[in-house]
């Protein structure tokens, strides 16, 4: 099987960090490049910490420095559960390492050109990066094939009752996208909470022996202990999630839907309207991840750690 060509729009973030280390091992996958933006914590942050996972990785892939902020709104993070770093306070290894010398739109579109409609997008943090490219390019939306996310929700929210944080963080950006023209599979919080992985499962990753795997293990530790003040035993990994879904979708359901983002809400802003079973029928825009199969999904971050 051909590997698909994915970008990986990303604002690293632990669990950003953990969808690099099992992206770098899915042969399903040709990672071209890595496109970061603020999100979780500033731009600086989730492009240094691109380029330190990726020198930690030993991962040839180029990086270009994507927005810092939303289209029209103040720019809100998550470093309370990310820290103030993005890394839970890890220390990733120093690089010599550079971002690349062109716009981050112009570099999506460059990508797309290239690869004949065949480029997906593996968008992990708020979608502003996709959202200013098909603003400037008026063509991109016929020369990607797909868009997954993670972000949105079918149900309630974490970063307000109603919004999913990287939705949230810029419902303006994340609308044009569901607007563009291109599918988009949505792996939401319906799904992503039910990606749990308990800490004697993250212990029995550690055992595999690897850098790589202590890794995995220990840059989660400040989240489960966030997780467990929320009565969560775990973590969720909602990007690596994202992942596995780009690469392989078998072990997930998903159903296709009529997706908007409210935008003027009082209370409901960045909320993901999701259009599965109304009478309104609005038109089938993408797809909304509803489902996992747990243990399927442990395995597989099991046979990809091994890799290492």
């Amino acid at each position: 099987m051909t590997p698909i060509p994915v970008i990986l729009d990303c604002d690293p973030g632990v669990d950003d960090a953990i969808a690099f280390l099992l992206a770098k091992q899915l042969p399903q996958l040709n990672v071209l490049a890595i496109t970061s933006v603020a999100g979780n914590v500033g731009l600086e942050y989730t492009t240094y910490n691109a380029l330190g996972l990726l020198e930690f990785l030993d991962w040839d892939i180029p990086v270009y420095r994507g927005a810092s902020g939303p289209i029209f709104r103040k720019r809100v993070e998550a470093a309370e559960v990310h820290g103030s770093n993005g890394m839970a306070g890890f220390d990733l290894p120093h690089t010599r390492r550079e971002v690349e010398g062109i716009n981050v739109w112009d570099a999506i579109h460059k990508y797309a050109v290239e690869q004949q409609g065949s480029l997906e997008i593996i968008a992990v943090g708020p979608l502003t990066n996709l959202a200013m490219a098909f603003l400037k390019y008026p063509d991109l939306p016929h020369l990607i094939k797909r868009i997954v996310i993670m972000g949105g929700a079918a149900s309630e929210g974490n970063a307000t009752p109603a919004a999913e944080f990287n939705i949230y963080a810029d419902p303006e950006a994340a609308d044009i996208v569901f607007c563009a023209g291109v599918p988009v599979h949505m792996c939401g919080l319906d799904m992503t909470m039910k990606a749990l992985m308990t800490p004697t499962e993250l212990d029995q990753i550690a055992a595999l022996g690897s850098k790589q795997a202590i890794f995995f293990r220990d840059v989660v530790q400040d989240i489960v202990v966030f997780m467990s003040k929320l009565g969560i035993t775990g973590i969720n990994m909602h990007d690596p999630a994202a992942v596995l879904y780009a690469a392989d979708d078998s072990i997930f359901k998903a159903y296709p839907a009529g997706i908007r983002v409210e935008t003027k809400g009082s209370i409901t802003q960045g909320k993901t309207v999701t259009d599965l079973f109304s009478d309104a029928k609005w038109p089938k825009n993408g797809f909304v991840a509803m489902d996992i199969d747990r243990e399927a999904f442990v395995k597989r971050v099991f046979e990809l750690m091994s890799k290492y």
